[in-house]
């Protein structure tokens, strides 16, 4: 019987992917695979809907009763957190229609109308914690390639992006407000949690599953350009250089295996916003259910 797989068509889950995905991985059994956006899997793993499936760490707690955390195949890292951008300096400082914002370079965004990706994404989650002192007016989910052109119109004060958006937002005339990622781990020391893989209970073993990923990992190190073709087709918008930078930043030690540091980073995610009251109480012992 063929396992269900979500993940996204970004360039780092195609890459980490393609070998599993296309039965060169030994003892795994096919695949069929559905592609779309982490805050369209976040909602459709709430429902069962796959075997194995690319979440936010932000939407654990809605999810860990059904679902196993597997140790590799997701996206953590340094240097590769979520920005808040604004309009350039030199842009029009009026902001967007009706939320009296003010100027777009401004050190916090209280009174603004801020576009997010998803709103159980860990880049919202992040910024929830980031603003929490300062918090915007008004927050509009938004389709992630719409945010950084409505900010750049002056629609929205001010977009949360994610992904290949870090290396392309001065092309639209944005100015980064923080570079969430680095606040993060200035503040904790840690890697930032991005995506998470879960394998569903009862459906996939997650020793199993963990294997099959590690392999398919493996593989897309040993030869990247048997997955080229691959990639490039599900990252049509992409120049090649910004998906190889893409792939560079975001498939890393931590794809591998989380390891001490990628789990710490979890917990601390998952126990500051408990405490600060944006999530459900997800315990420790709940986040780290698989590790080995």
């Amino acid at each position: 019987m063929a396992l269900t797989l979500a993940i996204s068509p970004c360039p780092n889950d195609t890459f980490v992917f393609h070998a599993l995905v296309h039965g060169r991985v030994p003892g795994a059994p096919p695949v069929e695979v559905t592609y779309a956006d982490v805050d369209v899997t976040n909602t459709a793993a709430e429902r069962g809907a796959f075997d194995l499936v690319k979440v936010s760490y932000a939407a654990l707690p809605w999810l860990l009763d059904d679902y196993h955390l597997l140790p590799c195949g997701g996206a953590l890292g340094r240097g590769c957190g979520p920005l808040v951008l604004t309009r350039s300096a030199a842009g029009d400082g009026a902001g967007a229609a009706g939320s009296g914002a003010g100027r777009p370079d401004r050190a916090d965004l209280s009174g603004a109308t801020v576009a997010v990706p998803g709103d159980r994404t860990t880049a919202y989650l992040l910024f929830r914690l980031w603003s929490a002192e300062r918090p915007p007016a008004r927050i509009e989910v938004v389709p992630f390639h719409e945010i950084m052109p409505a900010v750049a119109a002056g629609k929205y004060d001010a977009g949360l992006v994610i992904h290949e958006a870090r290396f392309t937002y001065h092309r639209h005339g944005l100015t980064a407000l923080v570079d969430l990622g680095e606040w993060w781990e200035g503040d904790t020391g840690l890697p930032i949690p991005l995506g998470a893989i879960l394998a569903r209970k009862g459906a996939v073993d997650p020793a199993e599953a963990a294997g099959w990923i590690r392999e398919s990992v493996r593989q897309a190190w040993a030869d990247p350009a048997a997955s080229r073709e691959y990639v490039l087709s599900h990252a049509q918008e992409m120049e090649p250089d910004v998906v190889d930078r893409h792939i560079d930043l975001y498939v890393n030690e931590f794809t591998a295996d989380l390891g001490d540091a990628g789990f710490a980073a979890v917990e601390a995610l998952l126990g500051r916003a408990t405490d600060a009251g944006l999530i459900p109480q997800t315990s420790s012992s709940r986040a780290t259910a698989w590790t080995s």
